[in-house]
């Protein structure tokens, strides 16, 4: 399953011309406010006409303006999900849920609804009123209402973006199991760049309506030409790691790509495979193998990339055998330590700097 989008639409403050590729997953629309996501989700659901269009979806043309077709939203056969739940009050949760495929036109299913309230643990919330749901308990029946209408995309205009840190992390390893246990592409609007981490398995980098870089969420984070777009608070790399065991210090052992981490303890059964965020300002470099420290975390790798701001600050880029690691340092201490491009060089990053809401599930 795929999408392709190529869109061009004049506004009065700019112009948004963005073309990209989303493949099966989660493919995240990141950028900051006024870059142009929003518009490009509108436009693929059919709620704006831009100017010039050409999206299509796995076999079907939704939209070309070149042969004027236009198809309407309700014949696009997608889901939508808004940053607020917008539940009908007077209805039960069921009641809700089942809204969706009724207005889709399709018959019951009884085994997929089982499957939907399952995956995304409403089983206790049937009977309850919106108005007795918390705003992740109403994001959940926002999701499961969507997915119940039978969709070929699912789109996520910043689900998250009206909820406290705390709902985040409530309904953020549902999104995570969303992505993994079902074959619907999802169209995902963030300006987070934590959740974007987490969930993504494409990512599209939005400036000022053009597409700034897109591709796998690990090569796309850990390129530090995006650093500026991102941020340099946020900027940091992906890693994928496997959970060998739980130490009774209450430490675990993940193996990674360039050797072992260690990391405060993690809800995850060995053999499991996590997402580990870490950001560019929590990496120290060193020329040579490093020791007394009390750092657990010490990865060889390869300067593979150095990119220079305006300020006094430097990202270097680390390959660590095939994944790649950013490290945030001074121009004084990339100078110091003589580094240039293929020069050998260790990460070291302290267990504690990896915050819990930095690991996640695997895709």
């Amino acid at each position: 399953m795929s999408l392709r989008v190529q869109i061009t639409h004049r506004f009065d403050s700019f112009t948004l011309n963005a073309a990209f590729d989303a493949p099966a997953g989660v493919t995240a629309l990141f950028g900051a406010s006024g870059s142009g996501k929003t518009t490009v989700v509108n436009a693929v659901a059919g709620l704006i006409k831009p100017d010039q269009a050409r999206i299509s979806l796995n076999d079907q043309m939704l939209c070309d303006s070149a042969t004027r077709l236009w198809l309407p939203p309700h014949k696009r056969r997608l889901g939508y999900v808004f940053q607020e739940a917008r539940l009908f009050p007077h209805l039960s949760v069921q009641q809700n849920l089942r809204y969706g495929r009724w207005f889709a036109g399709l018959r019951g299913d009884s085994a997929e609804e089982t499957r939907l309230i399952t995956l995304l643990g409403l089983g206790p919330l049937l009977a309850r009123r919106p108005g007795a749901l918390s705003g992740g308990e109403k994001q959940r029946v926002a999701i499961g209402r969507a997915l119940l209408s039978a969709p070929e995309l699912l789109l996520m205009d910043e689900p998250l973006a009206a909820l406290d840190e705390a709902r985040k992390a409530e309904i953020l390893p549902y999104l995570e199991r969303l992505r993994d246990e079902t074959q619907i592409p999802i169209l995902y609007v963030s300006h987070a760049m934590a959740e974007v981490a987490r969930l993504a398995t494409t990512v599209v980098v939005l400036s000022d309506g053009k597409v700034l870089r897109a591709g796998p969420v690990q090569n796309i984070l850990s390129d530090p030409g995006i650093a500026p777009t991102i941020g340099l608070r946020e900027a940091g790399a992906v890693l994928l790691a496997q959970v060998v065991t739980h130490h009774p210090d209450g430490l675990s052992e993940l193996s990674a790509a360039g050797g072992r981490l260690f990391l405060p303890e993690v809800t995850a059964q060995p053999g499991r495979t996590l997402r580990v965020r870490i950001l560019a300002q929590d990496v120290i470099l060193s020329r040579t193998r490093p020791d007394g420290l009390s750092a657990l975390n010490i990865l060889p790798g390869t300067v593979s990339m150095i990119h220079a701001g305006d300020g006094p600050g430097v990202l270097v880029q680390l390959q660590t055998g095939d994944a790649q690691i950013l490290a945030r340092i001074t121009q004084r201490s990339a100078q110091a330590l003589e580094l240039s491009e293929g020069k050998p060089c260790y990460a070291i990053i302290k267990s504690v700097s990896v915050a819990q809401d930095n690991v996640g599930r695997g895709a």
